[in-house]
């Protein structure tokens, strides 16, 4: 085995496709993730590795226009080995061009992500029960305050404060159950995507609204999904707008051929080219982040997460002291609708 694969099969897999999605090229470390011998699996189209749903949803073909239109794509979901056993990937697919710029073919790197998608399931377990735990006493402490204001002036300044604090308790143990659950199943409802979008402004930027963020198109498309869940992809979104810049922020919503979409534009810093294919990994903060920027490095990773949970698209293009421009696409809620069906 080569000096360069020690360490490195089990994680990323290398495949070369042709321009119609096709494989013809096939590392070791794609034999080990996914199953398939090299002989078996070249001149095999690559929706083979996707769960069925996803292939009727033409998440494939989708990924490779996408590729195709920016350069290249980052998805990241189930995928399927050979042997029909599924694991979590995350996805790369860049775009090869001549120099005409005509598209030749496409490399897509796949690292499997299994374990660490377990051990943030496991996380998320346990702080929901945390958080459910939680909830139950301070929910019970609320409730006597008003019973003992019933008995004193509700004006009273001890138990005013008393009260407040308990909402805040209330307030904390409901955003971590929250943050604790990331899968689209949670409270699936109907809505559209720029009624999601406002409110994260409201939430990110209370009062600064009008000053910092500029709507420009809108559309109107529902979605389906959790609802707090993609405000709060959103509203990580615009806090690295407003952190990293300090110009007016752009927003734009509307309708692809993929589903419903959300473009945040800031005028910052920028992130560098390196770092683009990494700055959606947990801890990963950027090379043009400082340390009295704050954060920890997961808010976009929290998002990736969550976009993916929804079964969409999260793309990120940066020019370096120019700005950056992040878009969500979520599938339409009559999509969605149609594929259980």
């Amino acid at each position: 085995m080569p000096a360069d694969w020690d360490g490195q099969v089990d994680l990323f897999a290398i495949v070369k496709l042709d321009s119609g999605g096709f494989v013809r090229g096939w590392n070791l470390g794609a034999e080990l993730i996914k199953g398939y011998s090299e002989a078996e699996i070249v001149g095999s189209h690559f929706s083979t590795f996707y769960r069925e749903e996803d292939r009727r949803r033409g998440v494939p073909d989708q990924l490779l226009a996408a590729a195709q239109r920016d350069g290249h794509v980052e998805d990241t979901g189930w995928r399927v080995r050979q042997d029909g056993s599924e694991f979590w990937a995350r996805v790369t697919i860049s775009a090869i061009r001549n120099d005409q710029g005509q598209v030749l073919g496409f490399v897509k790197i796949v690292r499997d992500l299994t374990t660490e998608k377990q051990e943030v399931d496991h996380r998320d377990a346990l702080q929901r029960t945390f958080a459910h735990d939680l909830l139950s006493p301070v929910t019970a402490l609320r409730g006597y305050l008003d019973l003992i204001g019933e008995e004193l002036d509700p004006d009273h300044r001890l138990l005013r404060l008393a009260g407040e604090a308990s909402d805040h308790l209330i307030a904390m143990a409901q955003a971590l159950l929250a943050d604790s659950t990331t899968t689209a199943d949670r409270g699936r409802r109907r809505a559209t995507l720029d009624l999601i979008t406002r409110g994260a402004v409201a939430l990110v930027l209370p009062g600064q609204a009008p000053t910092r963020v500029q709507f420009g198109h809108v559309d109107a498309v529902p979605v389906l999904g959790d609802v707090l869940g993609l405000r709060r992809a959103v509203a990580n979104v615009l806090e690295n707008a407003a952190k990293y810049s300090d110009d007016v922020i752009e927003i734009d919503l509307f309708e692809t051929d993929e589903g419903a979409a959300v473009r945040v534009r800031d005028h910052g810093r920028g992130i560098h080219p390196d770092d683009l294919a990494t700055i959606t990994t947990e801890g990963q903060r950027g090379r043009y982040a400082d340390a009295s920027d704050g954060g920890s490095g997961i808010g976009l990773a929290s998002v990736r997460q969550i976009v993916s949970a929804h079964g969409g698209t999260l793309r990120i293009a940066s020019d370096p002291g120019e700005g950056t421009s992040v878009t969500i696409t979520i599938p339409r809620a009559d999509d969605v609708i149609a594929e259980s069906a």
